[in-house]
């Protein structure tokens, strides 16, 4: 398992150790199409956002839109990359996608930073979905469990570095959910309630942000159902596409 670099020919060129700071080559290169992409960072924590879009904020008829961003973590655990299944937890009949603009916090990490300053801390960008389990979400009053089984939070395929150079903007960018070949979600990150800049200085007020660090920044309208044996595939415009299938819980236990 190692980091690399995807050029514009196809290939991927290994790095040695971590991609933050000075990135030194060994050497050997990949065609992308013979490597197996595993979520491109395994973070210490996911910070998400709640109801960052009006249209979302609606149609989930829970109240009105923040007043400051709502924040809530997922464990690293939840975390699986483009191809990895979403597992349904016994039971459930309620999981729903989620599919958002993914910022990766770079090098110097972001603890107490100003929205002026807040980009100077981003690495890149990539996609997450923020899978929920719809009906614990409703019961628990707190939404730890809901969205914090393992595999709840595929994120991928790759990190963008330079959203800017290949001509995007990460303030507006299409964010499109399609499960077994529907449109589900189709929004846009210009419809954000709270920009990029303005979420990661929120949250550096509350706590440090690590190197390799995720925010979820929020999702569009449009969530709904995800099945057992289905697929879904969430993508954003200079992103790629993040797929994944769908399937029951493993529940083989680590006791002895």
């Amino acid at each position: 398992m190692s980091f690399g670099v995807l050029d514009g020919d196809g290939q991927v060129a290994q790095i040695e150790g971590h991609p933050f700071g000075q990135i030194s080559f060994t050497g050997q290169r990949h065609a992308a199409a013979d490597v197996r992409l595993l979520s491109p960072i395994l973070p210490s924590k996911v910070v998400c956002v709640g109801k960052n879009y009006a249209d979302h904020v609606a149609e989930m008829k829970t109240g009105d839109a923040p007043s400051e961003p709502l924040l809530f973590l997922k464990p690293s655990t939840s975390v699986i990359g483009p191809g990895d299944a979403i597992r349904i937890p016994p039971g459930s009949t309620n999981v729903h996608h989620e599919a958002e603009l993914a910022v990766v916090i770079g090098a110097r990490g972001a603890r107490h930073v100003t929205e002026e300053q807040a980009l100077a801390s981003v690495f890149g960008y990539t996609i997450g979905n923020d899978v929920t389990e719809r009906d614990m979400q409703r019961s628990d009053n707190q939404w730890t469990r809901a969205k914090g089984f393992d595999s709840f939070c595929p994120i991928g395929p790759w990190i963008e570095t330079d959203l800017a150079g290949i001509g995007k903007d990460p303030a507006d960018l299409q964010v499109t959910c399609t499960v077994d070949g529907e449109l589900r979600q189709d929004g846009r990150t210009s419809s954000l309630l709270f920009g990029i800049p303005t979420l990661i200085s929120y949250i550096s007020q509350v706590m440090t942000l690590l190197p390799g660090d995720v925010v979820l920044t929020g999702t569009p309208a449009g969530v709904g159902p995800l099945t057992i044996g289905g697929s879904v595939t969430c993508a954003i415009e200079g992103l790629g596409e993040l797929t994944n299938t769908v399937t029951g819980a493993d529940t083989v236990s680590t006791a002895r």
